[in-house]
Parts: structure tokens; sequence; C-alpha cells
């Protein structure tokens, strides 16, 4: 299977590799970038996250992408379509390294990877687990088209986080993007 490259106007979006580890774990090992997605990890268990994430390309057919900027070649974050055993629906996710929020590259990467969930993956709903905490993501929920559909649970070991579940139908996606969101 040949797996997807994907380029806006600044990212690659590309599957992770063996040579994002050492990015992946400082991204995980962060506890501003952490603290809404399960919490900070030692180094063996981002080695084994970013394994789940490549293994789900052969498994799935698709997983997050590794965010490259394409001026630099910097490693910037993750996002993509990612529904491991038990998600409780079709989920475009996103996170990027301190140094790169605020600047729109979630939100750049974010409708590159909804774009490809829904006319390449062909899912007909695109849904945002985020914590009711998590104001940035709430705001970028929103500025994507996303609606609060109210509170989710996820699989172990995260069922006892609260998760509300913001998103969208791809009807109502195609319709923002053909109407020029920005």
């Amino acid at each position: 299977m040949a797996l997807p490259v994907l380029f806006t106007e600044r990212l690659i979006l590309r599957p992770v590799a063996a040579e994002d580890f050492e990015d992946w774990a400082r991204f995980h090992a962060d506890e501003t970038v952490m603290r809404f997605l399960g919490g900070v990890q030692p180094r063996s268990v981002a080695w084994r996250g970013l394994c789940a994430m490549a293994g789900a390309w052969s498994i799935r057919g698709f997983s997050m992408f590794a965010l490259v900027e394409r001026g630099s070649g910097r490693w910037v974050g993750r996002a993509g379509p990612w529904q491991p055993e038990g998600w409780p629906g079709t989920e475009v996710g996103w996170g990027v390294l301190p140094e790169f929020a605020g600047k729109g590259f979630a939100f750049e990467a974010a409708v590159a990877a909804i774009d490809y969930a829904v006319d390449v993956l062909g899912w007909d709903d695109v849904m945002h687990s985020i914590d009711p905490g998590n104001a940035p993501s709430i705001a970028l929920a929103r500025r994507l088209g996303g609606a609060n559909r109210g509170p989710i649970r996820l699989p172990a070991p995260f069922e006892a986080d609260p998760v509300d579940n913001w998103g969208q139908s791809a009807t109502a996606w195609r319709a923002r993007r053909s109407a020029g969101m920005n």
C-alpha cells in the first residue's frame, strides 16, 4: 500500500516514521502539550505510541500524520484521522509542539486531514474528542465548523477523562469548504 503524503502551504503531512521519535518523545514529555492528551509519557511509552500510530496505517489503512514544516524541515506535531479499537467515532485529532502553537499550524493540518478523511477515506462524519477545559482545541473545533454534541466516553485507559464530542457531518464540511472556509 502506498502511504499518502499531503502538502499544505506550510506543512508536509506524512505517516510517522522512526526518524520522528526524538521529536515525538519531546512532544509526549511536554506537560503543556500532554495536559489534555492523557498526561506526560516516558520515552518507552512514547515509543509504543509512535509504533501504534505507524502500525495503524497497516491495520486500519489510516492514522495520524507527522507534521513537518516545509520551509525548515522541523517536526511540528501530529494530526489526522484516528480510530483505535473502541473509539466513539471517526476522529481527526491534532497536537503541535508549544513553539508552533497559536500560529495556525493545527488549523492548516486539520483542514488537510479532514479533507483526506472525507474525500479519500469516505467518512460520513468527523469528530474531535476534546476535554471541556481545553480552550484552544475547542476554539479550533469551532473554527473548523464543529459543534459540541455533548459528552462521550473514551475507551480504557481514558474512560474517566471528561471528553466532549465536537464534530460535523461530511456534508456540512463540504458545504463549509465550498463556501470558502478560512
